[in-house]
């Protein structure tokens, strides 16, 4: 499995499980719990959820796919913005710790900007982290400027990672936030990057999947990973999606690969909006 450093030196691989829309249907838990679960299995360890997933159950599914080997697991999860006060930081870390099963988050995010002052957050942050219920924080849907600001406050640079919606067809954050992250080497969090399986299938990412003798979704996963500072966490709420996801992880793709899916997925000429879902 591929690896990315974070900022503290900690490696963790490059291809992770997200968790978007889990937990919301009863009747489906035990499937998920069994994809992420398998996804384990295959060394993609990095599980990412939040506390908004399914108002808590997303977490309530993935604390059953961790039971018994928590500490094989890189856990990721949220607060939401209108919590992320000084208290209420640390309340809602405790309310996902319970439900997470755990006594600690690896990474715990800010999940966009919000009406609380970043030093707030930050400093709950920092709480969070020297009384042993985090490992690392990071921030999520920040733009440049944001993340601008977010440095520029006490503690601010230890921020460890930034989750953005990045894949093929929404290229904006390579006008100039990867770079701006990774000249401080911050690697970014790719969510949705396969679109929610809803990526067109064009020509170019036809051919260049049928010249790897994978399918177009696969290419589209070693695309966002193709640059060793981009972690990327698709859903997979089934075993066979999980098992294709993770196959994705041996593609290496060429310049000329690259080349014709530019010429199909162009990237920014302009500094866009940043994209969120």
């Amino acid at each position: 499995m591929k690896t990315v450093a974070l900022p503290c030196g900690e490696e963790v691989p490059a291809l992770g499980l997200g968790t978007w829309r889990m937990g919301e249907r009863a009747g489906r838990k035990d499937q998920e719990v069994r994809a992420l679960s398998r996804g384990l299995d295959l060394g993609m360890t990095v599980i990412d959820t939040a506390e908004m997933y399914g108002s808590g159950g997303a977490e309530r599914v993935v604390a059953e796919a961790i039971s018994g080997r928590r500490d094989a697991v890189f856990l990721v999860s949220k607060v939401l913005p209108h919590n992320a006060s000084s208290r209420g930081t640390v309340r809602a870390c405790e309310d996902s710790l319970r439900r997470l099963g755990t006594d600690v988050i690896d990474l715990y995010l800010l999940h966009w900007p919000g009406p609380h002052p970043l030093e707030e957050t930050v400093a709950a942050f920092e709480r969070l982290r020297r009384d042993g219920k985090i490992r690392h924080w990071g921030v999520s849907n920040f733009d440049t400027g944001e993340m601008e600001r977010l440095v520029a406050v006490p503690e601010g640079d230890r921020c460890q990672t930034n989750q953005v919606l990045y894949n093929l067809a929404r290229r904006g954050v390579e006008w100039d936030l990867l770079d701006w992250c990774g000249r401080r080497s911050i690697p970014v969090m790719a969510y949705s990057p396969l679109e929610q399986g809803r990526l067109k299938h064009g020509a170019a990412l036809r051919r260049v999947a049928a010249r790897h003798g994978a399918a177009p979704m696969q290419v589209a996963l070693a695309w966002s990973m193709r640059d060793g500072r981009t972690i990327t966490i698709p859903k997979a709420s089934s075993l066979a999606h999980v098992e294709q996801n993770h196959a994705a992880g041996t593609i290496t793709l060429s310049a000329d690969d690259m080349n014709e899916l530019d010429a199909d997925f162009p990237p920014p000429e302009e500094k866009e909006p940043l994209d969120i879902l």
